[in-house]
């Protein structure tokens, strides 16, 4: 576990993950907020993790710690773009961790992570409007709306606008798990 803060911890992604992750993939709520129309193969996404795992992408697996032992709760992306210090962020749960705060608290720890290990100077999202409470959980955690991609997404066959969010390090409030890690 590299952090770890609540209900919520993130570790290394692991490739001895890729049927866990696949299966979280195919669930209907997470192809309807990602909008994406057609499940995939466990061969593809099995193909698709080995460039993952050899791409500059920051990944983790996110880990519930609300029971006796760590569990595999899901997957936190940021993909960044180092010539101008920003990154989007991807966030994918398990069907069985909604719901519980996991996704605020990873959402908090991944820009903990990239305000203070990465040195970003913003983060940002896409989320499709309809999805209330992915949008909820990213403004709890910090993302405030900045814009709208009008009718750019679908959300069970309608069409509809995708939110644009941001954070901001100047504007990253709290306590900090890295800065407490480090003694600070």
């Amino acid at each position: 576990m590299w952090l770890a803060d609540g209900p919520c911890g993130l570790g290394p992604y692991r490739a001895d993950l890729v049927e866990t992750y696949w299966r979280w993939e195919q669930d209907p709520a997470l192809l309807v907020g990602y909008g994406r129309q057609q499940p995939e193969s466990l061969e593809a996404r099995t193909e698709g993790m080995q460039h993952q795992l050899r791409g500059d992408n920051i990944r983790f697996t996110v880990y519930d710690l609300t029971g006796d032992t760590p569990v595999p709760a899901g997957v936190a992306t940021l993909l960044p773009d180092h010539s101008v210090r920003t990154a989007e962020y991807v966030v994918m749960l398990a069907p069985e961790a909604r719901g519980q705060g996991i996704g605020t608290a990873t959402t908090r720890l991944v820009l903990d992570y990239g305000f203070h290990v990465t040195n970003l100077r913003m983060i940002w999202l896409k989320v499709l409007a309809p999805n209330l409470s992915a949008v909820r959980a990213y403004e709890k955690a910090g993302f405030h709306r900045s814009g709208a991609l009008r009718q750019a997404g679908y959300w069970l066959g309608q069409v509809c606008d995708e939110l644009i969010m941001d954070a901001l390090a100047a504007e990253f409030t709290g306590p900090s798990v890295v800065a407490k890690a480090l003694g600070s």
